[in-house]
């Protein structure tokens, strides 16, 4: 016999089953308590008790510090593996044999294209407008060249739109910065990996033959591996809710962009380096800041420390802390920024403060510091987190359709005026 949770409201018990995950998680399916004589609703801002949704694609334990994309650990995708194949798995649910690879970055590279139109949409934003309102407009613009709505019962139609948008979107974020940055746009190289070629995009300058680096392309792809999903967050439950009401993959993929583009979330590891140019500018003393980070009266927060979820050592910031060190020893780069960013992560490490507290540096802090010396702008960070969260987003919009999930619809409780009378405005 399954087990029961039972809630008594007003002298009325109303029993409610228990559903336990893969990982031993335990809830509470409450879907029928206001559809029972009880007509009561449960309220939780911000959905922190609430699950949405039961997922077959990411699980993440904060307190043991675990990340698992379909039961592949973080630690061995990174190591092992490669971006395309893990964004294979997410959507899919495996990782890919030899073939299915191949044939997977085939179909993405017959997609590695965007309509000339699109460049005219491009002309018309500012060079000081943000790339991240930059990429949710041109990604909400692919919707006027692939107008239709994904047919759920069709493979090839979610297929189709899968490849489609993983071929156009790195086109989409090379744009966005090449524009900021007034450099000619381009459509990459058909014959690079699909990383390889992002980095290509990103890089190449006019006036001089591109050469691949493959410690930024090892970094890089380690960084798009590292965010390339997260489970139900912020970003991820607004791809769910719009993909609910049936909208389209293309619809779906741009109101995650702009869900991500607040500093509370994809916003962090700019935050991080924004912090970092404060410090810069008030002398760079990091015992300073490390005094001010523990003094409850002082305002100051310390960005890329700690995390929401993982109440133990990011896993994610292990992995990227190597590739961090390997990028600033091979580009030799002198910046007075990531001097003080280094000098933030040595005290915190070795500060009895942070260690007690779990505040180590996340993966926010390390990703900011890798595109700073990679020469990419602040403001650019952001986008670069859409690109590694992509897949993760398609898996998550395919899933929930797959599933035949409902519209998503909150309750709320109204704590506004009861009924009043209407006052002609003479009498007001």
């Amino acid at each position: 016999m399954s087990e029961i949770a039972t809630i008594e409201i007003e002298g009325k018990k109303y029993e409610f089953p228990i559903i336990k995950g893969t990982e031993n998680e335990v809830a509470i399916d409450i879907k029928a308590l206001r559809g029972s004589s009880s007509g009561v609703i449960t309220l939780d801002p911000g959905f922190k008790n609430t699950g949405s949704c039961e997922s077959a694609i990411t699980y993440l334990d904060g307190e043991q510090g675990i990340l698992r994309y379909r039961g592949y650990s973080i630690e061995d995708l990174a190591e092992k593996g490669d971006f395309l194949e893990t964004a294979y798995a997410l959507i899919f649910g495996n990782l890919p044999n030899k073939e299915e690879l191949e044939k997977f970055e085939s179909d993405i590279k017959a997609q590695s294209h965007v309509d000339e139109d699109v460049k005219k949409i491009l002309d018309g934003f500012p060079k000081s407008a943000h790339p991240m309102g930059v990429l949710a407009s041109l990604t909400s613009a692919l919707i006027a060249f692939n107008p239709d709505s994904e047919d759920v019962d069709s493979e090839d139609e979610m297929y189709n739109a899968i490849v489609t948008i993983l071929g156009k979107f790195p086109i989409l974020v090379s744009w966005a910065l090449r524009k900021k940055q007034g450099l000619p746009l381009d459509y990459g190289d058909d014959s690079l990996g699909y990383v390889e070629n992002i980095a290509k995009l990103l890089f190449k300058k006019p006036n001089s033959d591109y050469k691949q680096n493959d410690i930024i392309i090892n970094a890089l792809d380690k960084l798009l591996i590292l965010h390339a999903d997260h489970e139900q967050n912020c970003s991820t439950s607004t791809v769910r809710i719009v993909g609910s009401s049936h909208a389209g993959l293309f619809a779906s993929i741009s109101a995650g962009i702009s869900a991500l583009w607040g500093p509370l979330h994809g916003g962090a590891n700019q935050a991080v380096l924004e912090m970092l140019e404060a410090i810069k500018e008030d002398g760079g003393d990091t015992k300073k800041y490390m005094a001010k980070a523990k003094d409850k009266q002082d305002p100051f927060r310390l960005m890329g420390f700690g995390h929401r979820v993982y109440k133990n050592f990011d896993p994610r910031a292990k992995i990227i802390k190597v590739a961090a060190d390997e990028v600033l020893a091979d580009l030799g780069v002198t910046d007075p920024v990531l001097d003080i960013a280094k000098g933030l992560e040595q005290e915190a490490l070795s500060d009895d403060y942070f260690v007690k507290r779990k505040l180590y540096p996340n993966v926010d802090f390390y990703s900011g510091i890798i595109y700073r010396a990679m020469g990419i702008p602040t403001d650019m960070f952001t986008v670069m987190f859409a690109l590694g969260r992509l897949p993760g987003w398609i898996a998550q919009w395919r899933e929930m359709r797959l599933r035949k999930e409902p519209i998503g619809r909150p309750r709320q409780i109204y704590i506004g005026e009861n009924h009043r009378s209407f006052v002609d405005i003479e009498n007001r």
